[in-house]
């Protein structure tokens, strides 16, 4: 699916091919939280890296989030995610991580194409969630205090929705 996107005050504009288009995971890690999610969850898109097309790339910076240092308690280092955003308005367009370099990671919140709607919502990274936010439980809703095993390609090609 041919996805396109832009940031809030226009200075930022960009498309590119997602086999994987349902915003279906919700992350509720304080990087997603406090950087792109309004509801206290971020939804990451899956995109064609190569596929990337950006307008105004003079008005994108980028941002490697502090992740705890698993080797030296108390102490960050910087994550391996970098996340792109409007340096005019602060709109979260995308991520990439250089370990997966032909794939890129749209913010849904910066999609301007209509998104189709996910059969299920997965949550994830509970054990980090705001304490004021509310997890809808309901049958299309699953749970994972971490990560799931379950990638986002494999999760489209489980529910018959892999756009290749």
């Amino acid at each position: 699916m041919k996805l396109s996107g832009s940031c809030r005050c226009g200075a930022v504009r960009f498309s590119l091919n997602s086999p994987t288009p349902y915003p279906f995971l919700r992350c509720y890690c304080s990087i997603c939280r406090k950087s792109a999610g309004g509801g206290g969850y971020a939804i990451n898109l899956g995109g064609d890296a190569g596929s990337l097309e950006v307008e105004g790339r003079e008005a994108v910076a980028e941002w490697r989030a502090p992740i705890d240092d698993p080797d030296h308690p108390g102490r960050t280092c910087p994550g391996p995610s970098h996340r792109h955003f409007c340096k005019h308005c602060g709109t979260a367009l995308w991520a990439e991580d250089p370990a997966w370099p032909e794939l890129v990671h749209p913010f849904a919140s910066a999609i301007d194409t209509p998104l189709p709607v996910p059969p299920e919502r997965v949550h994830i990274m509970l054990d980090y969630k705001a304490p004021w936010v509310e997890v809808p439980s309901g049958p299309q809703d699953r749970h994972f205090a971490r990560y799931p095993e379950e990638s986002l390609e494999d999760w489209h090609r489980r529910h018959g929705l892999l756009d290749r």
